[in-house]
């Protein structure tokens, strides 16, 4: 596998881990990216939410968590407190049921400021990816490994990539962040 091709892949995990970051970010609707992370304790191991119950939003702003094994209930209720993700959950018999409260201004600049904290930290990776995938092409070089135009030609190859990524991140960032502002 050659540099260019081990950046494009390592870039795109990036991209894909902040689209997973930015699914979790509150909007004013019903996502069940919210809680799917939760972790449960069940039958003395931690388990993903996701991995214990199907989770479902009849409504905009409702959330509805069936545990596959209904004696869950109220373990998955205790959790998602337990979570502290500004929701509060409602065991109603063999079901967990989640209000999606109205999002108010402050809690509105909030998610936003923390899509670009994870937009930061998204390029900040792809910047990481760029500087060791030019170190290894440069130490091909000194080791007589490419001439000196293949060195410069994959740097440009590696910035080109840098640049497509960081921009595909902020599309993303840009587009949650008008999902969260939109009342």
């Amino acid at each position: 596998m050659s540099v260019l091709d081990q950046t494009k892949a390592k870039m795109a995990a990036a991209i894909e881990h902040l689209k997973t970051e930015l699914k979790s970010i509150r909007t004013g609707r019903a996502n069940p990216a919210m809680v799917e992370g939760v972790i449960v304790e069940i039958y003395g191991s931690p388990m993903r939410l996701k991995d214990v119950a199907s989770i479902n939003a009849p409504e905009a702003r409702m959330l509805l968590i069936t545990p596959f094994d209904p004696k869950n209930a109220a373990v998955i209720g205790k959790a998602i407190e337990k979570a502290n993700i500004g929701v509060v959950p409602i065991v109603d018999g063999h079901v967990v049921r989640i209000k999606i409260p109205q999002m108010d201004e402050n809690v509105r600049k909030e998610m936003v400021k923390l899509c670009h904290k994870r937009l930061e930290e998204a390029k900040i990776s792809i910047r990481n990816i760029r500087r060791d995938s030019n170190d290894l092409v440069r130490k091909q070089k000194a080791a007589g490994d490419i001439a000196e135009d293949i060195m410069k030609k994959n740097e440009k190859s590696i910035q080109e990539l840098t640049d497509k990524f960081c921009k595909e991140a902020d599309d993303l960032t840009e587009k949650k962040e008008k999902e969260v502002s939109t009342i």
